[in-house]
């Protein structure tokens, strides 16, 4: 090959390298996407759990709505307070201190405890009890079905079956309520961390069927709430419910129980 013909050859190829990256670099300003700095900002400081807690489609979903203004800047419960801080400063808004919340399943109905009408070797899913007959092998159909749905929806490793029935880890959880929205009971809700006085319960039958169906079940007695103090507690649909905002955790309620539907811990 001839040196003209070398020559000619690199023309080109540096030719066309340069049209190539000035048809990019022109390319790339014309069609650039703005970029929200405010959103890249929030964006690092969540902490990319991607749990959905927060109700938006991921961390990026939050970040996106939160410089939107269309989300509270305190709103990923995994972050807490300490994440909703930094984000406030980065919105140019004050966060107010939140109490930190934790999941809390309202049944203790263990293998010992809850009554069995039948042993029970099929489909091992939670939302398939009710197309068992009875609503499952507990006759308790209020209850626990101890097959861990919300187990296998937790992201944090908070939530454990432990002799048939759920059991939160307060530690590990973070309030992100995947749990609540897996449990087709509707048996896990989430309450103040550090509630103490809990009912441990979801029976709304009458008292006799209640005995009938666990050793521990919430029989609408109200001995709990004649001795509430503070009038915290109430019972309806033959259940007691405690409301957290006035309740100091004194324990009294927890004592009078006769049934120890009522813990403290």
């Amino acid at each position: 090959m001839s040196v003209t013909a070398i020559i000619i050859a690199t023309i080109v190829v540096g030719g066309t390298g340069l049209f190539i990256g000035v048809f990019l670099g022109i390319a790339g300003k014309k069609f650039a996407v703005e970029v929200d700095e405010k959103e890249v900002a929030v964006r690092e400081c969540l902490p990319g759990n991607n749990c959905g807690g927060c109700g938006f489609p991921g961390c990026d979903g939050l970040a996106a709505a939160i410089a939107k203004g269309e989300a509270p800047v305190g709103s990923c419960p995994v972050g807490g307070t300490p994440v909703a801080n930094k984000i406030a400063v980065i919105m140019g808004q004050e966060v107010q201190e939140t109490d930190r919340k934790v999941a809390f399943v309202k049944c203790q109905g263990t293998c010992e405890k809850a009554k069995r009408q039948f042993t029970y070797t099929g489909v091992q899913d939670c939302s398939m009890m009710g197309f068992v007959p009875g609503g499952g092998p507990k006759q308790c159909n209020f209850g626990c079905r101890g097959y861990g749905n919300c187990v296998d929806t937790c992201p944090f490793d908070a939530i454990h079956i432990v002799n048939g029935v759920a059991v939160v880890d307060k530690e590990s959880c973070k309030a992100c309520g995947k749990c609540v929205s897996a449990c087709p009971k509707h048996l896990i809700e989430l309450i103040p961390y550090e509630q103490q006085v809990k009912v441990v319960c979801n029976n709304g039958d009458k008292g006799k069927a209640v005995m009938g169906a666990c050793d521990v079940g919430c029989i609408g007695c109200k001995k709990c709430v004649k001795t509430c103090e503070h009038e915290a507690i109430t019972v309806e649909g033959n259940i007691a419910h405690i409301d957290y905002s006035k309740c100091t955790n004194c324990g009294k309620c927890q004592e009078a129980c006769p049934r120890g539907a009522i813990v403290l811990k």
